[in-house]
């Protein structure tokens, strides 16, 4: 919604983008400065929260469409402007009041997210808990009905709901109750446009939406690669070198064995079919990472047994060929 700071806020500035920004250069902006300033990252740092704050305005308001092109709009009357209401005795009215008047709907809406009965305050960024909802939307003209002032949130989900999808309730600042659909698979940073649920119109037309951005939590073991799951697994010097059946965890399963083959390297990636994310779209697979674990300690006899083996292994060097092409 149209706001009297909107005349001193350079929400481009903030950013430090063009006023020609892409939406996927503006993206990948907020999404690096998100990171830096997020309260999750900067314990006890007021300062650094009162920057996230800020650049989650910025972004929220540019990344929609409509709010951008009234922010341009507005910001291209000047700082210096102001409103007064009509009517007598020069009663000044609010700059939201007329606003609403101009773009169709004053006034805004709070929404707060709730996921397995847990309440986020909604402030409007990329990370942490559920947003504050800001809305959006525009005016019609004089064609027909105005539709409602869409609802921009955000909402955070953990990783197995993202990835297996599930349903959750919206609560809005009025107790009432918007139960939603997650699609399996819906990735970091997704909107979903809820129809029908924004603000409604004030002229009989219909309602409009709420535009749902969801971030996911990271996970401690998995990470998504499009519909695969991806994860490091240990496995012994022995194992990597001799072969051996290994134990690979699933998201929210059981345990799968996976065979090891003789000789296989650091870094080798060892696929389990159709054990990734399951979508509408297809269902991706399970990629084991192998990482050799080396021991941090050894006793004196083992330390011994290896110096004997390393012995027996061939006189060469397995850094000659990386450095070849590296001086070719």
């Amino acid at each position: 919604m149209a706001s009297q700071d909107w005349f001193e806020k350079d929400f481009y500035q903030v950013l430090g983008v063009s006023k020609d920004v892409s939406d996927a250069e503006l993206k990948k902006t907020y999404r690096k400065l998100a990171r830096k300033y997020h309260p999750d990252s900067n314990p006890g740092d007021a300062a650094a929260e009162a920057k996230f704050k800020e650049i989650s305005e910025a972004h929220s308001v540019l990344s929609d469409p409509e709010q951008r092109k009234e922010y341009d709009a507005i910001r291209a009357m000047g700082s210096g402007a102001r409103f007064t209401a009509p009517g007598g005795a020069g009663g000044t009215g609010g700059f939201e009041d007329v606003f609403g008047n101009v773009f169709g709907q004053g006034g805004g809406t709070r929404y707060t997210f709730q996921q397995g009965g847990d309440y986020d305050d909604l402030l409007g960024g990329l990370f942490g808990g559920g947003r504050f909802g800001q809305p959006s939307g525009g005016y019609r003209g004089f064609g027909g009905p105005t539709k409602g002032r869409d609802v921009v949130a955000s909402t955070t989900l953990d990783f197995i709901t993202a990835t297996k999808g599930d349903q959750i309730t919206l609560q809005t600042s009025d107790g009432r109750p918007i139960n939603v659909r997650i699609p399996a698979g819906v990735a970091d940073g997704q909107k979903i446009r809820l129809r029908g649920k924004g603000n409604p119109s004030p002229d009989g037309g219909e309602p409009g939406d709420i535009v749902l951005t969801v971030n996911v939590r990271k996970h401690p073991v998995f990470e998504r690669d499009g519909l695969n799951l991806r994860v490091n697994v240990p496995v012994t010097f022995t194992e990597a070198a001799l072969g051996a059946t290994i134990e690979v965890p699933t998201l929210g399963g059981n345990p799968v064995k996976l065979k090891v083959a003789p000789g296989t390297p650091s870094g080798r990636v060892l696929r389990v079919k159709g054990r990734g994310v399951e979508t509408s779209k297809g269902k991706g697979d399970l990629l084991a990472v192998v990482q050799i674990a080396v021991p941090s300690h050894l006793s004196k006899e083992a330390q011994e047994k290896l110096e004997e083996f390393a012995a027996l292994l061939p006189d060469e060097n397995p850094r000659d060929e990386l450095i070849a092409k590296a001086r070719s």
